[in-house]
């Protein structure tokens, strides 16, 4: 007889309760508990069918007699995959990569499996061995030592996965594997947990890495509970725009790495091609210079590259003037349209102001306040920027002009392509060594001091 039990779960934070509560004790959000029927047998086998090796008795050492050693990983192929987890794929480890339908999860994976050197265990539950067929022969890789199998119960895949003994186990994704001990449909909480506990324990048994595909929801997290986040040693969020064609491959967490490091990409007719260099694509691409653009030298975690910034400033004929902006925080641009008629006198309430950053991309970064600035009064003066200026700084409420960090990284990058000028804040020249760099430093500390030099 199976033992049937009814449960609640949080869809944030995963946490069970016996009834449904309105409010979540251990995250606090509200009306996030779902119900589900739950049936285990009376005796559960311990999932342990992917490993023959007898259990070691672990004991308890003291801290200074562990033995301290280089963490064993895979280099992949792909030179940005590389840089994001820290040098390669770690042994063992349970890497989650999550994102949005159809912006290049699987293709991301599936080349970089076809390109591994290793004996790999595919698993796909959402499509068919045909469509993979398809979208590997799009790409171009072949590779003898690929295996794909299209299952979704976990003990069925880990009969696969003991026969096989593969060196790399992919999961395409997590939300369509469903235990036979769990009665509650796939993706559900209960499941996702249940299924994700068991290929921590296979990974961590065995020593075989597994990368895992996961579904985000409307708000852009992982679907599942936040323990599933919590289980995996690496967090990836593959990011991008549908309509663009490049991609960011951020880390949300890594055990193995620093989480301040990205990869972009190139979404092309034959997979994902890595973007070594990025600020040569994100510059201007036009003929002639022209008002209204500024490049900033921003940072994406700790890579620095050069982004174009375009602003259009026209007068209102249809009532209220508008304000719009992609890729930039919208109430930061209403700040800076303020300053900049309250310090500068530069009259903007009358005319629509529009910003946008060249390529798709969202920039957090506050140092592209100054070329910001730069291409807004640029428009409105319709006086052009010379295209080998570049901008670095931040612009606070009083107009003044504030130090940005790893300010010699972004002077670095514009002097090596080869920019004749960079506007900075002078209280970034603390420590700064200019003898190194063969373009001009000018330094500003006002917005109206900046105004002054470009545009007299």
């Amino acid at each position: 007889m199976a033992k049937v039990k009814i449960s609640f779960f949080c869809k944030n934070c995963g946490n069970a309760s016996p009834k449904w509560v309105g409010k979540c004790p251990s995250c606090n959000e509200w009306n996030t508990y779902v119900e589900e029927v739950i049936s285990k047998k009376e005796s559960t086998p311990t999932p342990r069918s992917w490993t023959n090796t007898e259990q070691k008795t672990i004991v308890p050492i003291p801290l200074q007699e562990v033995q301290g050693g280089k963490t064993l990983r895979m280099p992949t192929p792909d030179k940005e995959l590389n840089r994001v987890l820290g040098g390669g794929i770690v042994a063992g480890s349970v890497i989650l990569i999550g994102g949005q339908p159809g912006i290049g999860k699987s293709t991301l994976i599936l080349q970089t499996a076809l390109r591994l050197k290793h004996k790999i265990l595919y698993v796909t539950g959402e499509e068919s061995e045909e469509q993979i067929k398809m979208r590997a022969e799009r790409i171009g890789i072949s590779n003898q030592s690929c295996y794909i199998i299209t299952e979704t119960d976990t003990q069925k895949l880990f009969k696969q996965f003991a026969q096989l003994q593969p060196e790399l186990l992919v999961i395409d994704s997590i939300q369509t594997l469903s235990s036979p001990f769990l009665e509650s449909p796939q993706g559900s909480v209960s499941q996702i947990r249940e299924c994700a506990g068991q290929l921590q324990r296979l990974a961590k048994e065995t020593g075989v890495p597994v990368i895992v595909i996961g579904h985000i929801t409307k708000e852009g997290s992982i679907a599942g509970p936040k323990l599933l986040e919590h289980i995996v040693d690496t967090v990836l969020q593959f990011e991008g725009d549908q309509h663009y064609t490049y991609r960011i491959l951020r880390t949300i967490k890594n055990r193995y790495g620093s989480t301040a490091e990205l990869g972009i990409y190139e979404m092309r007719a034959d997979g994902l091609r890595e973007v070594s260099n990025p600020s040569e694509l994100l510059l201007n691409q036009k003929e002639e210079e022209l008002s209204g653009s500024a490049v900033c030298a921003t940072l994406e975690g700790i890579r620095p590259m050069l982004v174009e910034t375009q602003a259009l400033v026209s007068t209102a004929v249809y009532g209220n003037p508008q304000r719009s902006a992609n890729g930039f925080d919208m109430r930061r641009l209403s700040m800076l349209l303020a300053v900049l008629e309250k310090r500068c006198g530069f009259q903007f309430g009358l005319n629509d102001v529009f910003l946008n950053i060249a390529g798709g991309l969202k920039i957090d970064d506050p140092a592209i306040d100054l070329a910001v600035v730069s291409a807004l009064v640029s428009s409105l003066q319709d006086i052009v920027v010379p295209g080998n200026f570049c901008f670095a700084g931040e612009v606070g409420l009083s107009g003044e002009i504030r130090a940005v960090t790893r300010i010699d990284q972004r002077i670095q990058e514009a002097d090596r392509l080869g920019f004749k000028e960079i506007f900075i804040s002078k209280y970034n020249l603390k420590g700064l060594d200019q003898s190194k760099y063969a373009i001009k430093i000018n330094t500003v500390a006002k917005v109206d001091e900046l105004a002054e030099q470009l545009f007299g």
